[in-house]
């Protein structure tokens, strides 16, 4: 909104004019990066309340309780073993970018370190969607619409996490 892409070139003023003090990045929000971050979080939530497995009757919001039992029952080897990380990982990773998402509006030289951690956390919700997707062979029958919200988390949340480290700063 206003701003050039770059810094402008050294003495571009008239001949004898007064050195203008040197550009500096103006602090803007990041609304598409946002937007795209927002929506990852709310089809984590969109998740919770569908059924991820044809033929069950569980609800991410099961398999993410499920998760957490483990967790306290056994530790991390215990989740680890049985599969119930994935859903934790999608649905955390979820809510972790919804609220880098938030974080991404406030006005800022910079998104970059925030985008930093949007693509970390999206990174580690795709695993959690791509390991269960390749133990059933790919194969688009072996899941539900929960888990078609699922693979949309890390999906939208890679392209803000891009959106805001590619992004570069614009000077005033």
């Amino acid at each position: 909104s206003g701003g050039s892409p770059g810094p402008p070139p050294r003495g571009h003023g008239a001949p004898g004019a007064p050195e203008l003090p040197p550009p500096r990045p103006a602090r803007r929000p990041d609304g598409g990066a946002s937007v795209l971050l927002i929506l990852a979080g709310l089809a984590a939530g969109v998740s919770l309340l569908l059924r991820w497995l044809p033929g069950s009757e569980l609800t991410g919001y099961d398999l993410v309780r499920r998760g957490f039992d483990d967790l306290a029952e056994g530790g991390v080897a215990e989740l680890l073993g049985n599969g119930f990380w994935q859903p934790m990982a999608v649905v955390l990773g979820g809510a972790a970018l919804f609220l880098l998402g938030l974080l991404v509006v406030l006005p800022a030289r910079s998104h970059r370190f925030l985008g930093g951690l949007a693509l970390i956390v999206a990174l580690v919700a795709a695993i959690g969607v791509l390991v269960p997707l390749a133990a059933v062979g790919w194969a688009p029958d072996t899941i539900d619409t929960g888990f078609w919200f699922a693979v949309a988390v890390p999906a939208l949340g890679l392209l803000g996490a891009l959106k805001t480290v590619l992004t570069p700063p614009r000077y005033c």
